[in-house]
């Protein structure tokens, strides 16, 4: 896939793209057919993924807050998938006006959505690139127009990991994108898992026909995508009890979501 300035790129409609499941099972507008073929197909084998979505989308909103409280400006949001308010940028600038917020996803549909969304704010912007390729994300011109990497970096990785399979090394990228961040800097991160389910098998299988894999990892390697930063409390934990606001909902036990929020202290 070619990204942004680097010739035109095909939206491939044949295949469901996590994005475009993820904002159906959101009740977004922005999917096709064979997303919705697969949404269903997920939901029937596992059903808890409608309360999952949500669930890691209030973990998202929270982490969102809690790194703006905490004195940060600049957000590198990887794997965005396609706009669904409040966005990252809505909940930050609500809090924050001067934050900046730098987008990227390699599904050219998020680039055009993003484009359109995000047109008239300047602080805020959307890059086409693959987090499979973790510098020249932190490389792209327009990733460096909005974030400086020389004052702290709020990065978020939600829900984007598990679609990175083993052999793509992505304790490697993750080391990498960390390595490029000062000190004083946030990694957000949620990642699903089958810690709670006896055979996630076929949930798997629901992206074996689509344009990523779904590669589920329990909560020692998890955690190990924070080695370097120091996590902040509860530390890593099922979405809805990570610092809830409300309540969370019935059956959130059986959230296959971990997510954990980490300082890099040096």
């Amino acid at each position: 896939m070619t990204q942004d300035g680097h010739g035109s790129v095909e939206i491939d409609t044949s295949k469901p793209h996590p994005a475009r499941i993820y904002d159906y099972l959101l009740g977004g507008k922005d999917n096709y057919e064979v997303d919705r073929k697969a949404g269903d197909q997920l939901a029937s084998v596992a059903p808890e993924v409608w309360i999952s979505v949500r669930a890691n989308r209030g973990f998202l909103q929270r982490a969102v807050r809690h790194v703006i409280d905490n004195g940060v400006r600049q957000i590198l949001d990887i794997g965005t998938g396609l706009p669904t308010s409040p966005n990252v940028h809505e909940i930050a600038q609500k809090l924050a006006p001067d934050v900046r917020v730098a987008y990227v996803d390699n599904d050219p549909i998020v680039k055009a959505h993003g484009d359109a969304l995000l047109s008239r704010a300047g602080t805020t912007s959307i890059v086409l690139a693959d987090l499979r390729d973790p510098r020249s994300v932190m490389e792209h011109p327009e990733v460096r127009r909005i974030i400086d990497f020389g004052e702290p970096v709020a990065l978020f990785l939600v829900a984007i990991l598990h679609f990175i399979r083993d052999e793509e090394e992505p304790e490697q990228i993750v080391a990498t994108l960390r390595d490029a961040l000062p000190a004083g800097s946030f990694l957000v991160l949620s990642h699903a898992t089958d810690d709670f389910a006896d055979d996630r098998s076929e949930a798997q299988a629901v992206y074996n026909n689509a344009t990523a894999s779904m590669n589920l990892r329990p909560k020692a390697r998890i955690e190990g995508f924070f080695d370097g930063f120091e996590l902040v409390e509860p530390g890593v934990t099922q979405v809805p009890f990570w610092r809830p606001d409300t309540t969370p909902p019935a059956g959130s036990e059986e959230i296959g979501f971990y997510g954990g929020v980490a300082l890099k202290k040096a």
